[in-house]
C-alpha cells in the first residue's frame, strides 16, 4: 500500500516578497520614478534658490530664502497634492493588474499554493516601493533644503520662530503622518487592481479619488464631513506649525486614514481570494465586485463622518470670526517681533503689543463665517514706549480648509510694501503677507 502524500505546504512568505520586489524594481517606470523622487525635490530647491522671486502663493513658500526647512516643506505641500496619490497609483494600482495582462496567475499559484499569501506579499512589495519613493522625497528635500538655505530657524504659521531642532522634528513628523495617509490611498489601489483587472481604471482610481476629494476640500461642507475624508491627513499637518500645535485635526486623519487602510484592504483581499485562477479568461472579478466594495467605503465613510461629528466641538464650516479674529492678533505679534528685528529695533513682548483684531466679511454683513476672499481685518497694537494705538489693515483670502493668506493694505511703514529697509539693506517684510490657519476641529470661544 502506497505511503499516504503529505499536502503541499504554501511557501514561505519572505521569499515571496523578496520576489515581488525585484518584480517591482525591474519594471523602468518603477526605477524612473524611484529615482526622480530621490534628486528631484532637490533640484528643484536649487533652482529655487538661484531665483529672484519665491513660489510665495504656497505654504511657506515665502520664506525658503530664510531656511531650509521651508523648501521640504514646499515639497511636502505639493507633493500631497499631485505626487503621493499619483505615486499609490503607479506602484499598488497596478501589482496585481500585471498579472492580468501578463496571464502568469496561474503559476504564481502553483508555486505559492495560497492565495492569501500571494496577496500579503504583493501588498508588502508595493508598500516597500512606495514608502521607498516617499522618503526619498523627503530625504532629497530636506538634505537639498539644508545644503542651499542653511539650517536656520523657521517661521511657523502663527508668525512664531521655530528653533532648527524644533523645526527639524516636526518636519519628518509632518513627512510621516503624510505617508500614513498615502498609505490609504494605496489600499484603494490594491482594491481597484484586484477588482478591475487589465482595466487601466484600476491604475488610475487613486489619483482619480485624490481628484475628487481635493475638488470637494474647495466646496463649503461641514467641518465633521471635511474632517472625516481620507485626504484630510495631506493638509491635517500643517497643523504642526501652529501655536499650539492643532493635533486635534491631525489625530482624527491619521485614524481616518488608518481605518482606511485596515478595511479597504481587507476588502481587497475578500475579493481577491473569491477570484478563480483556473479560468484563463477570467480579467477579474469585474466592476460589479467594485461596486460591491465601494458600498462597505461608502459605509466607512459616513460612519467616519458621524463619530467626527459627536468627537469634535466644532459646528458649522468651523470658520468665525473669533477664531480669524484670535489668530491674526497672535500671528500679527508674532511677526511684529521678527520685523523689529530686522529693522533692529528694542524687542518687545506680545504682552506689551497686547495686539487685537477686528474683522467682518464685506460680501455678507450679518453672517461672518466660513471661507471666502471678502474677509476684512484691522489689527491694532500697542506702540512700545507711546502711548498711541497703531493699526493695520489686512484683506483675507480663507480658504475651506481653515488656511488664510492676509494681504497686507497700510500703512505703507508696516505692511503696505513687500520689503522694509533696514540697516543692512532691503528684507522681506514679514507683515506684508501673513499665512496662518484656524483649527476646525475647535469650538469658537464666543460660543463655548
Amino acid at each position: 500500500m502506497a505511503a499516504p502524500v503529505a499536502p503541499a505546504r504554501p511557501a514561505d512568505l519572505a521569499p515571496i516578497v523578496r520576489f515581488e520586489l525585484v518584480k517591482l524594481l525591474t519594471l523602468w517606470r518603477v526605477r524612473i520614478v524611484l529615482l526622480a523622487c530621490w534628486l528631484a525635490p532637490a533640484a528643484f530647491i536649487v533652482a529655487v534658490g538661484q531665483q529672484s522671486t519665491l513660489p510665495s502663493d504656497t505654504v511657506f513658500g515665502r520664506w525658503m530664502f530664510a531656511t531650509g526647512w521651508a523648501g521640504s516643506l514646499v515639497v511636502l505641500g505639493f507633493a500631497s497634492t499631485w505626487a503621493l496619490p499619483l505615486l499609490t497609483a503607479l506602484v499598488a494600482g497596478d501589482v496585481f493588474a500585471a498579472e492580468d495582462r501578463l496571464g502568469t496567475w496561474r503559476h504564481l499559484v502553483m508555486a505559492v499554493r495560497s492565495p492569501r499569501r500571494i496577496f500579503a506579499a504583493k501588498a508588502l512589495a508595493s508598500t516597500a516601493v512606495i514608502l521607498a519613493m516617499e522618503v526619498g522625497l523627503a530625504v532629497s528635500s530636506i538634505g537639498g533644503g539644508l545644503a542651499v538655505m542653511g539650517d536656520r530657524e523657521l517661521v511657523g504659521l502663527d508668525g512664531q520662530l521655530i528653533d532648527p531642532g524644533q523645526s527639524a522634528r516636526l518636519v519628518l513628523l509632518a513627512w510621516v503622518c503624510a505617508m500614513v495617509t498615502s498609505l490609504a490611498f494605496a489600499a484603494v489601489g490594491l482594491l481597484g487592481s484586484v477588482a478591475l483587472g487589465r482595466s487601466p481604471m484600476g491604475l488610475l482610481l487613486p489619483a482619480v479619488l485624490a481628484f475628487v476629494l481635493q475638488a470637494a476640500q474647495l466646496l463649503p461642507m461641514p467641518a465633521a464631513v471635511r474632517l472625516a475624508l481620507p485626504s484630510q491627513g495631506f493638509l491635517a499637518w500643517r497643523g504642526l506649525f501652529s501655536g499650539p500645535p492643532q493635533t486635534g485635526p491631525l489625530l482624527i486623519a491619521l485614524v481616518v486614514s488608518v481605518v482606511w487602510v485596515v478595511v479597504v484592504t481587507g476588502l481587497a483581499l475578500l475579493v481577491f481570494v473569491r477570484r478563480d485562477f483556473t479560468d484563463v479568461a477570467h480579467d477579474g472579478p469585474g466592476r460589479r465586485s467594485l461596486a460591491l466594495g465601494a458600498l462597505p467605503v461608502a459605509a466607512l465613510t459616513a460612519m467616519s463622518i458621524a463619530v467626527v461629528a459627536v468627537a469634535t466641538p466644532s459646528t458649522g464650516s468651523g470658520i468665525d470670526r473669533t477664531k480669524i479674529e484670535g489668530s491674526l492678533a497672535a500671528s500679527f505679534a508674532h511677526l511684529y517681533r521678527l520685523q523689529s528685528r530686522e529693522l533692529h529695533r528694542p524687542d518687545v513682548t506680545e504682552e506689551q503689543l497686547r495686539t487685537s483684531a477686528s474683522c467682518y466679511r464685506a460680501g455678507s454683513p450679518g453672517d461672518d463665517e466660513g471661507a471666502g476672499n471678502d474677509w476684512r481685518c484691522a489689527v491694532s497694537w500697542h506702540i512700545p514706549g507711546a502711548t498711541a494705538v497703531g493699526t493695520a489693515l489686512y484683506q483675507l483670502d480663507v480658504a475651506a480648509e481653515g488656511r488664510y493668506v492676509a494681504d497686507g493694505d497700510g500703512p505703507k511703514e508696516v505692511n503696505g510694501y513687500f520689503q522694509v529697509r533696514t540697516p543692512s539693506g532691503d528684507a522681506a517684510n514679514p507683515l506684508w503677507q501673513i499665512d496662518s490657519l484656524v483649527d476646525l476641529s475647535s469650538r469658537s470661544s464666543s460660543k463655548g
